[in-house]
């Protein structure tokens, strides 16, 4: 999987960090007030969307009596204390890690998240020196599964897009690294089990956890 890498890119919620139960609470806490049940197909309509882009979703959708940047800090305030503090590593994640340094193969994110939280789960598991460059869907404009936040990581880190090993647990991700023009794994997570068959369709690598790849007991897809 690593041959001919020079870079890998990860996404963060589901891929690096098992993250994806606090938004699920966090819609339901959030829109209850305004006498809203979540969706069933709320996830799906925005998944790979920026931290920006949800808020405008749930604004047009839902008519929420708020600005854009007023939804965007209350999801921070309710999300930061579980991000710095509650939200643990993917199984396999801390050791690969260590590989990637050990061999001088640099590495970015690329999230859909918010900057805020993005460093507040870095910090809080002590990794945040493992990644060269940090970048968010908000900071592009766009967000996934248009290419752009995976192109200006890669640029950033000075490497062809080509040579980059895209690491992600959605489909919109993973479109977003193939748009890319990178190689893509996909990520095995509690909360995308039911799109197992679409994300494998879409990817050229598939682990179930981080220890698959230095085992070299990943599946090959392509």
């Amino acid at each position: 999987m690593l041959e001919q890498v020079k870079a890998v890119i990860f996404d963060l919620d589901g891929t690096l960090v098992d993250s994806m139960w606090v938004w699920k609470e966090i819609d339901i806490e959030f829109l209850a007030p305004f006498g809203i049940e979540v969706p069933d197909n709320l996830q799906k309509e925005i998944e790979g969307k920026s931290f920006t882009e949800t808020a405008e979703y749930f604004k047009e959708v839902f008519q929420i009596p708020m600005s854009i940047e007023e939804m965007k800090n209350v999801w921070n305030q309710m999300a930061y204390e579980k991000y710095s503090s509650v939200v643990p590593l993917k199984d396999g994640v801390y050791e690969f890690l260590r590989y990637l340094k050990e061999n001088k193969i640099p590495a970015g994110i690329a999230t859909s998240n918010s900057r805020e939280l993005l460093l507040a789960v870095l910090e809080g598991l002590g990794v945040e020196g493992y990644f060269q460059v940090l970048c968010t869907g908000c900071e592009v404009g766009r967000g996934k599964p248009f290419p752009d936040v995976y192109l200006k990581v890669a640029k950033e880190l000075q490497v062809d897009p080509k040579d980059c090993l895209v690491f992600e647990d959605l489909p919109a991700g993973l479109l977003a690294g193939k748009a890319a023009g990178m190689k893509t794994c996909a990520v095995k997570d509690e909360f995308s089990k039911g799109m197992i068959v679409e994300k494998k369709q879409l990817a050229d690598y598939y682990i179930e956890s981080y220890d698959d790849i230095l085992t070299r007991n990943y599946e090959v897809l392509t």
